[in-house]
């Protein structure tokens, strides 16, 4: 791909998300920026069902809070799907949906890509990191 058809691909990829009235697909490509997000949908996409408290336990550093919060955002986004089994005690189990699925096929490349160039990223840090010491 030349730069031209980049730069043409990048613009009507910003004019479509631009023309969101009601913010939609911004909330959603949140999801691809968010830590706990793509913990999420990765740590189901590899286990298929899993109830909130084994998430949690899997999930190094989450609080129950966010973990709650973040789960409800990707059920409503359609990434998520909720098994509420109606028993005492709760049981609640969670899967990725279709989209939830098509989200960390398409999540792969990107990971592929920051993989490949962590060295030039840390070059990169070290270089500007000198330049900044007075």
């Amino acid at each position: 791909m030349d730069n031209d058809e980049i730069i043409r691909r990048s613009q009507a990829a910003c004019e479509a998300l631009s023309a969101d009235e009601d913010g939609l697909k911004r909330q959603v490509l949140t999801h691809a920026g968010n830590r706990w997000s793509l913990g999420i949908v990765h740590l189901l996409g590899v286990n298929g069902r899993l109830r909130h408290a084994e998430i949690g336990r899997r999930m190094e550093g989450v609080t129950q809070r966010m973990l709650t919060r973040t789960l409800r955002q990707l059920e409503r986004d359609g990434l998520v799907l909720r098994h509420d089994f109606q028993e005492v005690p709760p049981k609640v189990e969670y899967q990725l949906s279709e989209l939830g699925k098509q989200l960390l096929v398409h999540m792969i490349p990107l990971w592929t890509w920051v993989v490949e160039n962590a060295d030039g990223f840390r070059r990169a840090r070290e270089r500007f990191d000198a330049e900044q010491v007075p």
